[in-house]
Formats: C-alpha cells, structure tokens, sequence
C-alpha cells in the first residue's frame, strides 16, 4: 500500500475523531474530561506526525523548499502537538476547551493541505515503487510499537 493511502486514511480516523470531540466538547462539564480528550488527540497525533516527517515530507523537502514552505509542515506539527500540550496546563475548563478546538481546527487546516498539497504532489514526484516502500516502512514500524 503506498503511503499516501496510508495517510489519507489515518486522516479519515482523525477526521472522524475530530467530529466527535467538536460536538461533545461544549457538552464536557469537567476539565479533566477535556484534558482526556486532548490526551487521546496527542497520543494518536504523535506517532501520525513522526510518520509524516520521517517517511514522507523527508523525501519531499527539495521540492518544498524550492516552494518556499519547508519550515511549515514541521512548524505546523509543533504547533499543533504544542497546543494539545497546553490544554494540559490549563487551570479552566474555558480555556482547555479553546485550546483543544482551536488545535482541532488546525489540525483540519494542515490535513487539508497535505490532502490538496502534498499527497498529490508525493504522488506525481516519487515513483509508485517508492511510495510502496514507505507504506510498508510504515507497516514495518507500525508492528514493532505494538
């Protein structure tokens, strides 16, 4: 399976968590109830992040920089994974609640543009045989984290 598909689908995971953190969250009555959920959000984001960088914005990063955006992609990680880590120091549930569906929407903005962006530009650069070997890269570290 090629990487690009792997991705897309841990994004429809995200998306679909994403949706249920957007409705139940102003439901939440404890701050602690919200930090969980950004908890869940950080430790499925992590390893989601690492994937990227390593296997596959690695290969692109000539091709950003020559577009003018190869600090973002990993900026945007950090900022995403820095905002989720916040949440935790929050001493209201107001503001861990702003913090987590502000991190939310970032994390949609930066998955809308790997989706635009990115994947099809991975897509028309690396060769499928490539692509493949990421994807079972990703299977290979996939097993061994278990």
């Amino acid at each position: 399976m090629k990487i690009t598909d792997v991705l897309r689908a841990e994004h429809a995971v995200f998306h679909n968590l994403f949706d249920h953190i957007e409705v139940a969250a102003p439901r939440v009555k404890t701050l602690a109830e919200i930090k969980g959920l950004a908890t869940l959000v950080e430790k499925l984001h992590g390893p989601h992040s690492k994937t990227e960088d390593d296997l596959f914005i690695e290969p692109l990063e000539p091709y950003f920089d020559q577009m003018g955006q190869k600090e973002t992609f990993h900026a945007e990680h950090e900022h995403i994974e820095g905002a989720l880590a916040t949440v935790q120091k929050a001493r209201t549930l107001k503001v861990a609640k702003k913090i987590l569906l502000n991190a939310i929407a970032a994390s949609r903005k930066h998955f809308d543009k790997e989706e635009r962006i990115v994947f099809p530009l991975a897509e028309r650069i690396l060769k499928a045989k490539t692509l493949n070997e990421l994807g079972e890269e990703w299977l290979r570290r996939r097993q061994v984290s278990k």
